[in-house]
């Protein structure tokens, strides 16, 4: 690889090109060697990827901060004559796909994900857009009941589907504006989120809370507040979506850390403060909030009690030899899986299948015997 070359291209902040190559791993997919920035350093976003076969720099997809008080800080973002566009945040797994030799889709760390790459090749017009646009890299939501990493109900998706929320660059990484993305994916038929406004800043606070309602009582995620040329993107999600995220996290005591734990509560509890107006609304939330970590982590604890193991249920349906990249991946990722279906139906394999969680297994299990508990 002409390191040189790459730095140059990279525009990173890196001194030079050892202090930046020093952090890629390599990698392979299907006998293509590729490198890949697994955390972000030196300006340079993690999951970015470079397939020096294809000559081609992918850019990993920048963090989007987050805000935790409608009122203020929507209007601390975002410019006072600034128009805002609110767009749906959905629950799923985000992928950037591009055309690298060949559409592949990546996960946000980097890796080529082998089921994800097969459906949206399934499900999205990809020769034709990459053909029109082979500089441009698609950023998409793989969404739905049948997926292997989330499972989340969406009205119309009976097993997965797929949703572009953004349109960059490949190599910089530059945004297309909401506008001309939305214009450009219904060219080419590619689902998208759905979209709220635009408004005005000053207006924007009090429509978006509107909308985090509408949301929060249909059990969906929350928003992507974006300037107009998405150079500025800042979100904010939905109650259900924070007892959501602790009833999963406690349902996996021993898997998740404590900084996930803790983001929740206080994204709640700086909602709660803004959004309940009445003492009754706020013990209400809050005896929701307590279910949320009680009831998932007492019924984890009767199912190892009851010889199951913990973990995340999926079921995933596909092109048969799709699934089984799919299984090899995960493997790789040294994931514990139990199988508990596996059939056909209609010329596509569909597996039920487990994600053991081992701590969480093995910690429930050696509490249940007896074992004592330091603190």
């Amino acid at each position: 690889m002409d390191e040189r070359e790459y730095y140059e291209r990279l525009e990173t902040t890196a001194e030079n090109p050892s202090e930046l190559f020093e952090h890629l791993e390599q990698r392979c997919v299907d006998g293509r060697t590729y490198y890949v920035m697994s955390d972000a350093r030196h300006g340079v976003e993690r999951g970015t990827v470079l397939f020096e076969d294809a000559d081609a720099v992918v850019r990993g997809y920048p963090s989007t901060p987050r805000i935790l008080v409608l009122d203020t800080g929507v209007s601390s973002f975002f410019e006072e004559e600034e128009t805002v566009f609110a767009e749906e945040k959905l629950d799923g797994f985000n992928v950037r796909v591009a055309d690298v030799g060949e559409p592949l889709a990546f996960t946000r760390g980097g890796y080529v994900c082998p089921y994800t790459t097969a459906r949206v090749r399934e499900l999205l017009d990809l020769s034709a857009f990459f053909a029109d646009h082979p500089e441009k890299m698609l950023c998409a939501e793989l969404i739905g009941p049948e997926t292997p990493y989330t499972t989340h109900d969406y009205a119309g998706v009976d097993t997965n589907s797929v949703r572009v929320f953004g349109i960059r660059d490949r190599e910089s990484g530059a945004p297309l504006s909401v506008e001309e993305r939305r214009a450009l994916c219904e060219e080419y038929e590619f689902p998208q989120p759905r979209l709220f406004g635009p408004y005005e800043t000053a207006a924007a606070a009090e429509e978006v809370r509107s909308v985090i309602e509408e949301l929060d009582a249909a059990d969906r995620e929350g928003v992507v507040l974006k300037s107009p040329d998405c150079e500025s993107m800042v979100k904010y999600t939905t109650e259900s979506q924070h007892h959501d995220d602790l009833a999963y996290a406690f349902s996996l005591p021993f898997e998740r850390g404590r900084d996930f734990v803790f983001s929740r509560v206080v994204r709640e509890a700086f909602q709660a403060a803004e959004f309940d107006e009445d003492d009754a609304r706020l013990r209400e939330r809050a005896r929701d909030l307590g279910e949320s970590i009680l009831l998932p982590m007492v019924e984890t604890i009767e199912d190892v009690r009851d010889g199951e193991a913990a973990g995340e249920r999926h079921t995933v349906r596909g092109d048969p030899e799709a699934i089984d990249a799919l299984f090899d991946h995960l493997s790789d990722l040294s994931m514990t899986l139990e199988v508990e279906d596996d059939c056909r139906e209609d010329g596509e394999r569909v597996v039920e299948f487990v994600k053991v969680a081992e701590s969480t297994t093995d910690r429930v299990q050696y509490y249940l015997e007896g074992g004592t508990y330091d603190e």
